[in-house]
């Protein structure tokens, strides 16, 4: 085991898989000699080389473009959109091209796309997005989203051996906030989900960063009822029958999610417990996310938007007491 930061994780689980496998590549913006924008690719491209580490023009749609060509001829490109929200640029080429190869022609399209996303260090509308939902909602793509840095490492190097194209959600306020134990060398996470938090009475159900939102939240309850917290970690596929399981189990639910609420991965939750389980719950289920609304600059305004500890932990309180 190693004591990394969640950054300092994925950074790892790049180096071990290029290290183990030759088809292995990384490609994007200034991710090379740069070490990429938030260094997470440092270093990279003194061992493995510019071939193997490319820096590419400023434009998405030929970053994923080209690594959809280079999969389907047998290499395994991660490509890194320098800001989540920039991956608008090249959506064509991701929902139409990589996530219907393999219906319409039968072919593997092993890429992984970075996506350094979510806010919460004031960095505006195009900088702060959470932007899962519009891939959960396109057949033949993948979505994961690790709040801790073993998961960030485990999840990383499962959706680059994945033979389809997977999105992977690391949230840039994790970078250097959070550390932990991490394995070396080859290590692997299931796209399923991770109870962070035993309990009995409520359950609360998040994924990225708010996991970490939650579990303060539930620090300051600890007198007031037993509460789980559910990482879900994996959002396509999402771990249907675990989030059933931990419903039936305390009847009560809190979903947690940065994103904007309206069509959100919180929202696919909530619809999946009303459908399958919602005799089993004792009240509403709470939803706790961001208005419908762009990311602000303003730090106040920002706070005011986004989820917070003190959000959650009244939505808790609320529900415990319903």
């Amino acid at each position: 085991m190693a004591t990394l930061t969640y950054l300092q994780a994925i950074s790892d689980g790049l180096r071990t898989e290029m290290r183990r496998d030759e088809r292995v590549m990384v490609m994007g913006e200034d991710i090379g000699v740069f070490g990429g924008a938030f260094k997470v690719t440092d270093g990279l491209i003194d061992e493995f080389g510019s071939w193997r580490v490319m820096d590419t023009p400023l434009a998405e749609s030929g970053i994923i473009g080209t690594a959809v060509g280079a999969s389907v001829v047998g290499l395994r490109p991660v490509c890194e959109m320098q800001f989540a929200d920039f991956i608008s640029c090249g959506f064509d080429q991701l929902i139409n091209v990589a996530g219907k190869t393999h219906y319409r022609m039968g072919l593997a399209v092993p890429i992984t796309v970075r996506l350094p996303s979510g806010g919460g260090f004031s960095g505006g509308p195009f900088h702060s997005q959470n932007p899962e939902a519009w891939f959960m909602h396109s057949p033949g793509l993948k979505v994961v989203a690790p709040s801790t840095a073993e998961d960030a490492k485990g999840l990383l190097v499962s959706a680059i051996r994945d033979p389809n194209p997977v999105l992977f959600l690391e949230h840039k306020h994790l970078y250097r906030r959070v550390k932990g134990d991490v394995p070396e060398g080859e290590h692997t996470t299931p796209f399923t989900s991770r109870v962070a938090r035993e309990g009995d009475d409520l359950v609360v159900i998040a994924y990225g960063a708010m996991v970490h939102t939650a579990l303060a939240a539930v620090a300051e309850l600890e007198d007031e009822g037993s509460i789980a917290v559910l990482d879900l970690r994996s959002l396509v596929p999402l771990d249907e029958e675990a989030i059933l399981e931990w419903v039936r189990r305390c009847s009560k639910v809190v979903v947690v999610d940065e994103a904007n609420a309206t069509a959100s991965a919180g929202a696919q939750v909530a619809a999946l417990i009303a459908e399958r389980a919602f005799e089993d719950l004792d009240g509403p289920v709470v939803r706790v996310a961001t208005p419908d609304v762009p990311i602000p600059f303003s730090p106040p305004l920002e706070a005011a938007v986004l989820p917070s500890v003190d959000r959650v932990r009244d939505a808790i309180r609320e529900l415990l007491e319903y």
